[in-house]
């Protein structure tokens, strides 16, 4: 009871963690996208999607802490807890330095790199982007303190000061630009917030975990051998992503600058909805590492299908109104012009994201389980199928062609789990029958309605206000029966069943 209790709190620690990243990508671009002309906000997009090419820099060690800390506490050794925790410190304030030098670089060459960005944003964009992107490298060894959080089971500590920071920047932007400050004071705030956050991580650090010292003794061969070796397939994947996501605005930036604003804001969209599906599914690696611990193959097997079929139905919930109903939902977001240059491109991102992020529960159990070094090769091919994608169709059809390259990506990097991961990945026992059958197909039949409703009044055809309510209303019924007799198994309707006669009596 104790364990469900934990897993459900940190799973809400995580929401509220990825919440706050909503709220900001929700409710910022309305202000940005009305205070600041088209070109500045992409200028802007383009320092923000820069800048966070030094989290590439973690090379997954965050990850790593968070899985060796949560092993060392179910075997009791505190020594090599120690040992991981300070070489990764030790590590990632060599990957900050090199961060800096690489955000120098990139701003000197930003001119040269974006020919078609306006002559007058080119000194303030510079400026921002050596605040924001320096920010973030001095930030990096504290991504330390976030895992070891997270391998103590404490995602609320990291949940609230993220999340604060993420607001509070938020806040502070809309403040600076609606009082005339340009990028150049954009990116003075987004640097002070972020060293404020982590000024915040290292005092959480030492009032709540004691039995996680700092020493520069502890630092050890034999923990870069460890950690080198768990991180190695999460860098290919990191890199793999750098491909997949991280790319977009910047092929946009080179093929078709006046575009970026627009795909930057479908972009974000997406962001949403990765943030809030990764927040959910984050916390099943501690769970899956104690599992495989105990060397419960078959509960691990069990409970990536579950966790599979509840993350697919929660992507369809927050990515059907957005594949159904594009243009309308951008137009009440960020006014008319972004809906009409962005709709299109929001549709086949979200089609996307939802094929590829389909798999997150599987990949968190790989992480997990420690075996994430026999999967490398299925991320670079979603990576460079991406890229050469993107390429090509950023070359012929501008931001079109790059966010379908995006899709491209995606059904090659889901084809690739089935076809060469999942036979691979013995100690997570599980049939890829019973994963796409209870897993995908469940949840999958259960939206066909609404799905056929979309494209019934989508169409050609115009229906009158009452049918279409009343056609809106028939898919919603058929979509609960069908989750209720298809959604769910019967050991959840029974559970139902038995809630709903406790709460009656």
């Amino acid at each position: 009871m104790k364990a469900k209790f934990i897993l459900v709190k940190n799973a809400l620690a995580n929401v509220v963690r990825g919440s706050s990243a909503a709220i900001v990508a929700i409710l910022l671009p309305p202000f940005l996208t009305r205070l600041m002309s088209a070109d500045a906000y992409g200028a802007w997009c383009l320092v923000l999607q820069i800048s966070a090419y030094v989290g590439y820099l973690d090379f997954g060690i965050q990850t790593a802490v968070g899985r060796f800390v949560a092993r060392a506490n179910e075997t009791g050794d505190t020594e090599h807890k120690g040992r991981i925790v300070n070489t990764s410190l030790a590590g990632l304030s060599a990957a900050g330095l090199f961060g800096l030098c690489g955000m120098a670089t990139i701003a000197f060459l930003m001119p040269n790199v974006f020919p078609r960005l306006p002559r007058y944003l080119i000194a303030d964009a510079r400026i921002a982007l050596l605040l924001v992107g320096s920010s973030l490298a001095v930030g990096l060894p504290s991504s330390v303190f976030n895992g070891i959080f997270i391998g103590l089971q404490r995602y609320e500590v990291p949940a609230a000061i993220i999340g604060g920071s993420r607001i509070t920047g938020g806040i502070l932007l809309v403040f600076v630009v609606k009082h005339g400050g340009g990028l150049a004071r954009m990116g003075v705030v987004m640097a002070a917030v972020n060293l404020l956050s982590y000024g915040l991580q290292y005092l959480a650090y030492r009032k709540l975990t004691s039995t996680v010292r700092l020493s520069t003794r502890l630092v050890s061969r034999q923990a870069v051998r460890e950690i080198f070796d768990y991180c190695l397939s999460l860098s290919i994947w990191s890199f793999a992503m750098l491909l997949v996501s991280g790319l977009d605005v910047l092929l946009v930036g080179y093929y078709q600058f006046e575009a970026v604003a627009y795909y930057a804001v479908a972009a974000t969209l997406i962001t949403f909805l990765a943030g809030l599906q990764n927040a959910v599914v984050g916390v099943m690696v501690p769970s899956t590492a104690a599992l495989h611990a105990r060397r419960d193959f078959d509960g691990l097997g069990r409970g990536l299908i579950t966790a599979t079929r509840y993350g697919f139905f929660l992507l369809l919930l927050t990515g059907l109104p957005l594949l159904l109903a594009a243009k309308g939902v951008l137009t009440l977001w960020v006014g008319a012009s972004y809906a009409e240059h962005g709709a299109r491109i929001l549709r086949v991102l979200v089609a996307a994201n939802i094929i590829r992020l389909s798999a997150a529960p599987y990949v968190m159990t790989l992480i997990g389980t420690g075996q994430q070094r026999l999967v490398t090769i299925t991320p670079l091919l979603e990576g460079f199928c991406n890229v050469f994608a993107s390429v090509i169709g950023g070359y012929l059809f501008g931001a079109m062609g790059v966010a379908i390259g995006t899709l491209v990506g995606s059904l090659a990097g889901m084809g690739g789990h089935f076809v060469y991961n999942m036979p691979r990945t013995g100690e997570i026992q599980f049939s890829v029958s019973d994963y796409l059958r209870d897993g995908m197909l469940r949840p999958a039949i259960c939206a066909i309605p609404l799905i056929a409703c979309a494209i019934m009044f989508n169409g050609n055809i115009e229906f009158a206000p009452a049918f279409r309510y009343l056609g809106l209303a028939a898919a919603l019924t058929a979509t609960v029966l069908l989750i209720w007799r298809w959604g769910l198994v019967g050991s959840e309707r029974a559970k139902l069943r038995m809630w709903r006669l406790a709460v009656q009596v």
